[in-house]
């Protein structure tokens, strides 16, 4: 417990020494929106409207969020249009394992049954391997029903899922086309130029734009300062195994490889999904066999052996896909009529399957901060409930991001002995159980999203590494390499913590506008109550 104790003060104490040095920053990211095209104006006068007359919001992208967003909007009334690039089924290696926070979402929009006719299989927790040992996470779900979990799936299904549920309503219009542009005027989105898949420019006009398509996104540098980028990349393919079954059966498997982690986790009541990481922006090439060769002699070896001879059949099938691992902290440029949401806002790394989480739980919180509102042209109540948003997110967005990025920096050491030391005292630390893996999984899984449990448990394991090294008798050169893991556990989070926002973690009660919408999202509250 005097570890936790000893987390906690380090915490509060490095955390306002930080406010006092970033509470400024915090406003430099609130600035006007960059200029629009000042030509959008120039297209056919072909004005989209629906059966139910004009919408009362645009949403760009039918993914995971623009999906959500469509069908709790228009269950509470709206009139919505989704333009989505491409309406077929989407085939991607990640996006596929939703965290038992991000299903209590899914609960709480009533899209549940989204999950459901896709041979999605429910995942129980982690098990994590380290050069022959292995320590099995559990989540902390003994006050939940027996249908929360964690679910895993072919991304694609689940998608196609959630756009039909969308689409089941009346009052929701989903379209194919590009959208090319937002329409501005006077400092305010109005809607947006796209063309259809006819190939017609067409307007759409609505008091509120949401922009939600992807990490591609064409059109985050209006809403955002966008800083991307790519710590590495996945290597991804689908394993079939022997009954179908990993050796934890329906929990993920994380390997602690060298140079960096592989995960497995089922998709399919036949398949497994494999996600070999790769730092850097470089990739071995696919096509002249050198990925092939990499995959056999370096990743191989290090797999537990009920996996390695289905890894190394796969890889000699040659089917093998890659995609860039993208970061991005959510910098918004509060802009009147229009919001962004999902990836194309705020992005981290997949290790711990957070984005569909982030995603869920970002639209509930703007569905409650919008519900109260009868309706949506007040720009000026409008603009007012829609800056809460930035705040009110951060809860669980702050801690999935920064447990993402510094989980993976630690399983991903570098040759310093310090980095080292930490990846073990991390794998060490779980493998204790009780409080000291419940409370990580319960953060990871987006079960306890509080920033401060992250801080405490974060440096919990670096004081338990400091103990393993100087106990029962120090020597100077284990002292100094204790000390060096404390500066690199504060050389990992603390970074991630700045670009999170420090007020906004750990004090958003001293920002006006959080205080704003907690009083907006508890008449929502009341208003679920009364339903």
């Amino acid at each position: 417990m005097e570890h936790y104790v000893l987390g906690c003060f380090i915490a509060l104490v490095l955390g306002y020494i930080l406010l006092q040095r970033f509470t400024k920053s915090g406003d430099k990211n609130i600035k006007k929106a960059a200029p629009r095209d000042a030509g959008v104006e120039a297209c056919s006068d072909k004005v989209v409207r629906g059966a139910d007359g004009p919408p009362d919001v645009v949403i760009v992208g039918a993914g995971v969020a623009g999906s959500a967003l469509a069908y709790t909007l228009a269950k509470d009334g709206r009139v919505v249009l989704v333009i989505e690039r491409d309406l077929s089924q989407p085939d991607r290696i990640v996006g596929e394992l939703l965290q038992p926070g991000g299903y209590l979402k899914l609960v709480e929009l009533g899209m549940e049954e989204c999950v459901g006719g896709i041979d999605s299989q429910q995942v129980y927790g982690y098990a994590l391997y380290k050069e022959g040992k292995y320590a099995k996470l559990t989540y902390p779900l003994q006050e939940y029903t027996s249908d929360v979990s964690g679910r895993s799936f072919h991304h694609g299904r689940f998608i196609q899922r959630l756009r039909e549920k969308a689409a089941s309503l009346p009052n929701v219009r989903m379209e194919q086309g590009t959208v090319t542009s937002l329409i501005e005027g006077k400092g305010t989105v109005k809607g947006v130029k796209y063309k259809n898949k006819n190939g017609e420019d067409v307007k759409a006009f609505a008091p509120l734009t949401i922009v939600c398509d992807g990490c591609f996104s064409n059109l985050r540098k209006n809403l955002c300062i966008p800083q991307v980028n790519v710590m590495s990349h996945f290597v991804g393919m689908v394993l079939n195994l022997e009954n179908g079954k990993l050796p934890q059966p329906n929990h993920g498997h994380v390997i602690l490889a060298n140079p960096s982690p592989i995960l497995f986790y089922p998709v399919s009541s036949t398949e497994v999904r494999c996600l070999v990481d790769i730092p850097g922006a470089k990739l071995p090439s696919i096509s002249n066999g050198d990925m092939a060769k990499y995959l056999k002699a370096t990743v191989a070896p290090q797999l537990p052996h009920e996996l390695r001879d289905a890894f190394v059949e796969q890889v000699e099938k040659g089917e093998i896909r890659s995609m860039p691992n993208r970061t991005m902290p959510a910098s918004p440029l509060p802009t009147p009529g229009a919001i962004l949401l999902g990836d194309a806002f705020n992005m981290r790394h997949p290790l711990t399957g957070g984005g569909m989480t982030v995603a869920l739980a970002d639209v509930v919180v703007l569905r409650d901060l919008l519900r109260p509102m009868k309706d949506f042209s007040d720009a000026a109540a409008l603009t007012e409930h829609l800056e809460a948003f930035y705040t009110l997110r951060k809860p669980v967005a702050s801690t999935i991001n920064t447990l993402a990025g510094a989980l993976y920096q630690v399983f991903c050491p570098t040759t310093d002995d310090a980095s080292r030391e930490m990846r073990e005292a991390c794998f060490d630390y779980l493998s204790l159980g009780g409080m000291c893996s419940e409370g990580p999984i319960a953060l990871l899984s987006g079960l306890n999203p509080r920033p401060m449990s992250l801080v405490a448990h974060f440096f919990a394991v670096a004081v338990y590494g400091v103990g393993r090294l100087v106990l029962p008798l120090p020597s100077p050169s284990r002292a100094w390499l204790g000390a060096r893991l404390l500066m690199t556990a504060y050389g990992i989070i603390f970074p991630i913590v700045r670009s999170e926002g420090v007020r906004q973690m750990f004090f958003p009660i001293t920002i006006p506008a959080y205080n704003r919408g907690s009083s907006v999202v508890m008449k929502s509250a009341m208003f679920d109550m009364m339903a």
